[in-house]
C-alpha cells in the first residue's frame, strides 16, 4: 500500500486534505493458470499480474462549526474513520454540547427538513435509513466514549433533548435505555460536589478531629509496598476519572479567572493529590524536632523505598511527587542527614530521579511511560547490581500474584504538551474557518490519557483505611513552616550548599521545566531572608516548598513544576545533584532540528502539517509561511514564544505569548493583559521589559517591534510594569 498527497479540495465552508491510498492487488493472468502449478488462488509469481486499486481518503482540514458536525456523518464515507474520536473528545474547545447537538439533531436529525439542502439524496425511504443510522452511530460514540458531556446539573437540558429525539425517532431502542440509565445516575449525584473528586482532601476528616504533625514510629509502621500501594490505589481512582477534554490547552489556561474557579475539577483533583502527597513526605521527615538525624534518615530512606516500590506498580505520579519533594529545598539543604542515608539507598534515589530528567524534553521519562504503557509489568533495568536484585525480587512477587499493572501517568508531561499546542497553533484560519488540524494534533495527546486510563482497570487493589486515615490527617507545612523546621534541624548545614550561581541556574531549571504553560518561577522576594531558594518550585508563599501543583489559593493553581537537584552524594561526589539540565533549551516538543527523532512526541512524520502559524488570541488572518512550531527561547521562521509575568501581581508567574516578527509593543502589551486576567485598554499605562540578567533589563520603546528589538542570546523573559 502506498500513499500519495492528493493536494486540498474546496468547498462552501469547508477545506479537505485529500491522499491517494493505492493498493496492489494480485489477479491470475488467465484462467487456465491453475493447469500451470496454481492451487486455487495460490499462484506462481509469473503466471499473475500486478493491478492497482486507488481510493481517495478525504479529511476536513477547517471548516465551520456547520460543516464539522455535517462531516460526523460523512466521514466513514470519506474513509476519515478517526475523526469521530478527534471531534468528540477536541469539540468543547471551540463550541458547547449544546450547539453541537442542536445541529446534529435539528439540522441533520430531522428528516422532514434534512432534504432541503443539508444532506444530499434524502426523498428516498433508504437515504432516510442512512442518515438515521449515521446519526445513531455519532450518538453512540458520543455516549460511549465523553457521556460526562451532558453532565449539566440540575436540569440536565442536553441529556432531556437527546432523550426526547430519540423517543420520536428511535423508540424503545437500546440506546433510549442507555440515556435514560445515565439521566438516573446523574440525577442521582448530584448532591457531591466539585469537592468530591478529591478523595485525599482533608475536608474528608470527621468531625471534631483535627490534623496532626506526623508521628515518626505510626508513619514506620506502614510498610513500605502498602504506603505506595495506597498512594497507587487513591491516584487510580482520581485519573481514571480525568475527563480528557478537561486538558485541553484552551481549557485548562482559563482556570485562574475568577469565574472559572470549578473549571476543569478532575484535573485540579488530580494535581491536589500529587501536592498532598509531596508536602506529606515533607512534614514526616522535618514534623518533629526531636528526631534525631540518624532517625530523620531512616524516614528519608523509607520515602524512597516507597518511590521504588511507586516505580515497580507503574506508578509514575506519586514516583515524581515523592521525588520532587525529596528534592525540595527544605529538605535538599540537610547535608548532614543525607550523609547519613546509606550508599544503595542514595544510589537507587539517583536511579529514580534520572526517570524525570529534563534532558531532551524529558526523553527519559517519555519514552519509559509509552514503553510501560500497555505492558503487563514493570520493566527494571537498574545499573546497580544489588538494587537490579531486589528490583527484581519485588517485581516477581507481583508476578506471582497473576495480576497485571496498569500505569498511571504525571499528568503534568500531557498538561504541558497541550498548552504548547494551544499556544503554537491557531484556532482560525483564513475565512473564519474552525482549525481541525490543530485538533487532530490535540488528538495525539488525548489518545495517550485516554489509553492510560484503560491500562488502569488492570489494577486490583483495595483501600486501607488505617492508612488513608492517617494520610489524610496530616497537617501540611506550609514554605515559611518547613524552611524554617530546616533550619533549626540544621541550623548552619546550608551556608555553601547553594552558591549564588548554582542558585541561578536551579532557578532556571525550574522555570524551564515547563515550557509551554502558564510557568512558575521562585518569588523574587524570598520570604525567609536566609533562604538560598524561597520557593523550590514556585509556590504562593503560603504552601509548603514542594512541587507547586496547586496553591492554597486557587485562582493561581498551576501544573506541577519541580526542581531537578538533589543533595550532594558524599560517597559519589557530583553524581546527585549536578546540572544535568542546562541544555534543557535546546530540545523542546516541537523541536524539529535537534538532531533526535525520539525527543518530540508531535514530530512532523508523526502527524498532519501544522500548516501556517498565527497569533490565536489576535483575530489577525495574517500567518507565517513557517511550517515549523515556534518555541520558546528560539526565533523560527519569522514567530517565536515569549513568557510574560506581571510586576507586582504574581510576578512569579508567566503567561505564554506567541509573537511574530510583525508584532509592536501595543499589540504584545494587550496580549499580556489578557493572558494575566487584567483590562487590555490600559496599554499606554505599561511597560515592556526584556529581563537580561539579575541586574541588566531591556526596556522597549512604545513602538517598537518585539521580536526584531530583543535580545534572543538569553531566555524570553519579559515583565510587564506600571509606567512610574
Amino acid at each position: 500500500t502506498t500513499f500519495q498527497d492528493g493536494g486540498e479540495e474546496v468547498e462552501e465552508g469547508a477545506v479537505y486534505n485529500v491522499t491517494l491510498k493505492k493498493v496492489q492487488i494480485q489477479q491470475a493472468a488467465n484462467k487456465g493458470a491453475r493447469w500451470l502449478g496454481g492451487e486455487g488462488d495460490q499462484l506462481p509469481p509469473e503466471h499473475t499480474v500486478r493491478q492497482y486499486e486507488t481510493s481517495k481518503i478525504r479529511a476536513i482540514k477547517a471548516g465551520t462549526l456547520e460543516k464539522l458536525v455535517e462531516n460526523l456523518l460523512t466521514a466513514f464515507g470519506d474513509a476519515d474513520f478517526s475523526y469521530i474520536s478527534i471531534f468528540l473528545s477536541t469539540y468543547r474547545a471551540f463550541a458547547s454540547t449544546r450547539a453541537v447537538l442542536e445541529l446534529l439533531l435539528d439540522r441533520f436529525g430531522n428528516l422532514e427538513t434534512s432534504s432541503q439542502g443539508e444532506v444530499a439524496n434524502l426523498n428516498s425511504f433508504e437515504s432516510e435509513v442512512v442518515l438515521r443510522a449515521e446519526i445513531a452511530s455519532v450518538l453512540r460514540a458520543w455516549l460511549d466514549q465523553c457521556s460526562e458531556d451532558f453532565r449539566e446539573p440540575p436540569e440536565h437540558t442536553c441529556l432531556l433533548k437527546l432523550l426526547d429525539y430519540l423517543k420520536n425517532n428511535m423508540p424503545n431502542s437500546d440506546m433510549e435505555s442507555k440515556v435514560q440509565n445515565l439521566l438516573k445516575q446523574f440525577q442521582n449525584q448530584e448532591a457531591e460536589t466539585v469537592d468530591g473528586f478529591c478523595s485525599t482532601s482533608s475536608s474528608d476528616l470527621v468531625d471534631g478531629e483535627e490534623l496532626e504533625i506526623s508521628n515518626p514510629e505510626e508513619f514506620s509502621s506502614f510498610q513500605d509496598h502498602v504506603v505506595a500501594e495506597q498512594l497507587t490505589y487513591m491516584d487510580v481512582m482520581l485519573f481514571k476519572k480525568v475527563v480528557p477534554y478537561h486538558c485541553l490547552g484552551s481549557i485548562w489556561s482559563q482556570r485562574d479567572k475568577k469565574e472559572n474557579k470549578n473549571l476543569a475539577p478532575t484535573v485540579r483533583a488530580t494535581i491536589t493529590q500529587f501536592n498532598t502527597v509531596t508536602k506529606c513526605v515533607v512534614s514526616t521527615i522535618l514534623g518533629t524536632k526531636e528526631l534525631k538525624i540518624q532517625q530523620r534518615a531512616k524516614i528519608i530512606e523509607k520515602w524512597i523505598h516507597i518511590a521504588h516500590e511507586c516505580r515497580i506498580l507503574k506508578n509514575f505520579s506519586s514516583l515524581r511527587a515523592i521525588i520532587s519533594a525529596l528534592q525540595s529545598n527544605s529538605i535538599y539543604r540537610l547535608k548532614t542527614t543525607w550523609m547519613c542515608v546509606s550508599k544503595d539507598i542514595l544510589l537507587m534515589y539517583e536511579e529514580l530521579s534520572e526517570i524525570f530528567s529534563d534532558h531532551d524534553n524529558y526523553l527519559t521519562s517519555r519514552e519509559l511511560l509509552m514503553k510501560e504503557a500497555t505492558s503487563k509489568f514493570a520493566n527494571l533495568d537498574s545499573s546497580e547490581k544489588e538494587n537490579q536484585k531486589k528490583s527484581q525480587k519485588r517485581l516477581q512477587l507481583q508476578k506471582n500474584k497473576g495480576v497485571m499493572q496498569g500505569t498511571v501517568p504525571y499528568l503534568g508531561t500531557f498538561l504541558t504538551d497541550l498548552i504548547m499546542l494551544d499556544t503554537a497553533l491557531q484556532d482560525y484560519v483564513e475565512g473564519g474557518l474552525i482549525n481541525f488540524e490543530k485538533r487532530r494534533r490535540e488528538f495525539e495527546v488525548i489518545a495517550q490519557i485516554k489509553l492510560l486510563q484503560s491500562s488502569c482497570n488492570s489494577y486490583c487493589l483495595m483501600p486501607d483505611q488505617k492508612f488513608i486515615q492517617w494520610f489524610r490527617s496530616q497537617r501540611h507545612l506550609t514554605e515559611e513552616e518547613s524552611y524554617k523546621l530546616s533550619r533549626e534541624v540544621e541550623a548552619a548545614a546550608d551556608t555553601n550548599v547553594l552558591s549564588p550561581k548554582s542558585q541561578k541556574s536551579m532557578v532556571k531549571r525550574i522555570s524551564t521545566l515547563f515550557l509551554g504553560t502558564d510557568v512558575i518561577t521562585p518569588p523574587k522576594e524570598q520570604p525567609p531572608k536566609s533562604s538560598p531558594l524561597g520557593g523550590s518550585s514556585g509556590e504562593s508563599t503560603d504552601s509548603a516548598s514542594v512541587s507547586s501543583c496547586e496553591f492554597n489559593h486557587s485562582e493561581t493553581e498551576d501544573v506541577c513544576v519541580t526542581p531537578i537537584s538533589s543533595p550532594e552524594d558524599p560517597l559519589k561526589k557530583g553524581s546527585i545533584g549536578s546540572d544535568k539540565g542546562s541544555g534543557s533549551n535546546k530540545c523542546s516538543i516541537f523541536d524539529k532540528g535537534s538532531g533526535s527523532d525520539k525527543c518530540s512526541i508531535f514530530d512532523k512524520a508523526s502527524g498532519p502539517d501544522s500548516g501556517p502559524v498565527s497569533d490565536k488570541s489576535s483575530g489577525s488572518m495574517t500567518c507565517s509561511t513557517s511550517k515549523v512550531l515556534p518555541v520558546y527561547n528560539r526565533q523560527n521562521g519569522g514567530v517565536c514564544i515569549i513568557r510574560v509575568s506581571m510586576d507586582g501581581i504574581n510576578d512569579s508567574v508567566y503567561k505564554s505569548i506567541l509573537i511574530t516578527n510583525q508584532d509592536r509593543i501595543p499589540d504584545v502589551t494587550q496580549r499580556a493583559l489578557l493572558k494575566h486576567n487584567l483590562e487590555p485598554d490600559a496599554v499606554e499605562d505599561y511597560e515592556l521589559v526584556q529581563v537580561i540578567s539579575e541586574d541588566k533589563e531591556l526596556v522597549f520603546p512604545r513602538d517598537a517591534n518585539v521580536f526584531y528589538g530583543m535580545n534572543s542570546h538569553v531566555n524570553f523573559d519579559f515583565i510587564l510594569r506600571k509606567k512610574a
